[in-house]
C-alpha cells in the first residue's frame, strides 16, 4: 500500500467528524482522535454509571439496557457504518446461543465467530485494500469474537464439566450453567466499558457486576477474614482508577515524543540498511521496538481504568492487606521490562487474550498445543504477513527458551552472584529475542520483514545484503 499525505489520512474515517478540527490542530488521524475522545468519555460515563445506576438503586436490567445504549453509541461514534459488522457477528451468535445444543454450542460460536473475524480482516485489507476509508473496526470485532467464544465454552463446559473437562483446570470456576437471556448477551459483549479496546472478560464476573455480587464475591474467593476483615469491606476503584490515569498520561507522552523519534519505518531506511554495524543494527531494533510500545500501554491501561470506574475489575485482597483491581488488566508493565524469559514476557503482555488463547485452545486440544495455540492467536490479530512471521517465529523461541532454561538454569542456582549473571544474561537476550520476535508484528509486509532479517544475519554471512528503502505497503 502506498503511503499517502498525512491530511489525506486525518480525516477518513466511517465515524464522526465532529472533531475533524482537533485532529487537525493536533497533526492526529480522526479515527484515532474519535477513539481517545470515546474513552475519556466512557470514563465519565463509567463513574456516573457506579454512583448513579448503583445496583442498590437500580435494577440489573436497567444496568444492562444502559452499558449497551452507551456502548452502540460509542461503535458508531467511532465506527460509523462499519459498526453493522458487530452487531450482524452478535446476532448471528446469539442465535447459535439459543438454538445449538449445547454439545456442539462451542464449536458453532468459535467456528462462525472466527470465520467472520478472518473474512471482515481478509475483505478490508486485501480486497477493498482499505477502500476509501482507513477507519480500523477489526479491533472491536476481535474483543467481540474474543467475548462469543469465550461464553459458548463456558455455556458447553457448565453441562459437561464432569465428563469432559478436569474439574482442577483453569476454566472450572467461570463455568455457565444457563443461557444468557438476549439483554444479558448483548449487555455482555457491547457494554461501553469495554466495546472499544476490550479487555475481553468473562460472562460470570460481568453478569455478578451487573447485579451487585462482583466485589462481594471476590472477597469470599481470597477468604477475607484472614486478611484482617471482620465484616465484608467496600472497596472504593479511585485510588486504582488514578494510578492508572497516572500510567495512561505517561504512556501518552511516551507516545507523542519517543514512538515519533524512532518510528518503525527507520529499520529500513540507508543509513541502518548500509551503514550501521551488527551491534548498532541489535541495539537499534531493541530502541524502535521499545518506542513502539506506549501506544499499547496507552490503549489498554485507559480501558482497564474505565472498567474500574464503573466498579467492575476487583480482585480481591493482596498479600499485603490491599484491595486489587486488577482482574480485566491487560499488562504488566515492570515484569514486562524485567523479563528474564520469553515466557514470562508473554505471560504479562496482552494478558486476557493469552488466557482466552489458554482456555479455548490450549487447554483443550489433543496435539501441538503450543503451535496450535501461536496459530490461532495469528489468525486472530489478522492477515497480514507479518504477524505470521511473528508468530512461527515465536514458537521457536518458546521451544528453545524452555530447552535452554531446562538444561542450564540449574548450573547458575548453586550461588547469589551466579544467579545475578544468569537473571542479567537471561533478561537481555529475551529483550533481544522479543525485539527480534515482534518486528514483524509491526511492519506488517513481507519485504521489509526479510530486509530487517537479512541485516540483522549479515554478521554470518558473506557480503552485505541490500533492503528496500521504504516501508511501502506495512504500516496503515
Amino acid at each position: 500500500m502506498a503511503a499517502e499525505p498525512r491530511s489525506s489520512l486525518s480525516y477518513r474515517t466511517t465515524g464522526s467528524t465532529c472533531l475533524h478540527p482537533l485532529s487537525e490542530l493536533l497533526g492526529i488521524p480522526l479515527d484515532q482522535v474519535n477513539f481517545v475522545a470515546c474513552q475519556l468519555f466512557a470514563l465519565c460515563a463509567a463513574f456516573w454509571f457506579r454512583l448513579y445506576l448503583s445496583p442498590g438503586k437500580t435494577s440489573p436490567d436497567v444496568r444492562h439496557a444502559f452499558a449497551t445504549i452507551f456502548g452502540v453509541y460509542f461503535v458508531i461514534f467511532c465506527f460509523g457504518w462499519y459498526s453493522v459488522h458487530l452487531f450482524v457477528l452478535v446476532l448471528m451468535c446469539y442465535g447459535i446461543m439459543v438454538t445449538a445444543s449445547i454439545s456442539n454450542i462451542h464449536r458453532y460460536s468459535f467456528f462462525v465467530a472466527m470465520g467472520y473475524l478472518t473474512v471482515c480482516h481478509i475483505s478490508r485489507i486485501y480486497i477493498f485494500h482499505y477502500g476509501i476509508l482507513t477507519t480500523d473496526f477489526s479491533g472491536p470485532l476481535m474483543i467481540v469474537t474474543q467475548k462469543i467464544t469465550t461464553l459458548a465454552f463456558q455455556v458447553h463446559d457448565g453441562e459437561n464439566s464432569s465428563s469432559e473437562l478436569d474439574l482442577q483446570s483453569s476454566s472450572f470456576p467461570l463455568y455457565t450453567q444457563a443461557k444468557p437471556s438476549f439483554l444479558e448477551y448483548v449487555s455482555y459483549l457491547l457494554n461501553f466499558m469495554s466495546i472499544i479496546a476490550g479487555p475481553c472478560n468473562n460472562f460470570k464476573d460481568y453478569i455478578a457486576f451487573i447485579e451487585g455480587r462482583h466485589t462481594h464475591m471476590k472477597l469470599l474467593e481470597v477468604n477475607w477474614k484472614e486478611k484482617g476483615f471482620h465484616s465484608l469491606p467496600e472497596p472504593s476503584p479511585t485510588g486504582a482508577v488514578m494510578h492508572k490515569l497516572c500510567m495512561t498520561l505517561v504512556s501518552l507522552l511516551l507516545f507523542l515524543t519517543l514512538t515519533k523519534t524512532f518510528p518503525v519505518t527507520s529499520l529500513v531506511d540507508d543509513w541502518f540498511v548500509h551503514e550501521a554495524n551488527f551491534l548498532t543494527r541489535l541495539c537499534y531494533l531493541y530502541v524502535v521496538m521499545q518506542a513502539s510500545k506506549p501506544k499499547y500501554y496507552f490503549a489498554w491501561t485507559l480501558a482497564d481504568a474505565v472498567n474500574n470506574a464503573a466498579g467492575f475489575g476487583f480482585s480481591g485482597v493482596d498479600k499485603n492487606g490491599n484491595f486489587s483491581w486488577d482482574l480485566l488488566s491487560n499488562l504488566n508493565i515492570w515484569k514486562i521490562e524485567t523479563a528474564t524469559s520469553f515466557k514470562m514476557y508473554v505471560e504479562n503482555w496482552n494478558i486476557q487474550t493469552a488466557t482466552w488463547l489458554k482456555r479455548v485452545c490450549y487447554e483443550r486440544v489433543p496435539w501441538y498445543p503450543t503451535v496450535l495455540t501461536f496459530i490461532l492467536s495469528a489468525l486472530w490479530h489478522g492477515v497480514y504477513p507479518g504477524y505470521y512471521f511473528t508468530f512461527l517465529t515465536g514458537i521457536l523461541v518458546t521451544l528453545a527458551a524452555r530447552t535452554v532454561r531446562k538444561n542450564y538454569r540449574h548450573y547458575f542456582l548453586s550461588s547469589k552472584a551466579l544467579k545475578v549473571v544468569y537473571d542479567i544474561v537471561t533478561w537481555a537476550v529475551t529483550q533481544l529475542a522479543v525485539s527480534y520476535t515482534v518486528a514483524p508484528f509491526v511492519m506488517l509486509a513481507v519485504e521489509p520483514t526479510i530486509s530487517l532479517y537479512k541485516q540483522l544475519t549479515s554478521v554470518f554471512l558473506p557480503g552485505e545484503p541490500h533492503g528496500p528503502k521504504s516501508l511501502a505497503g506495512c504500516s496503515p
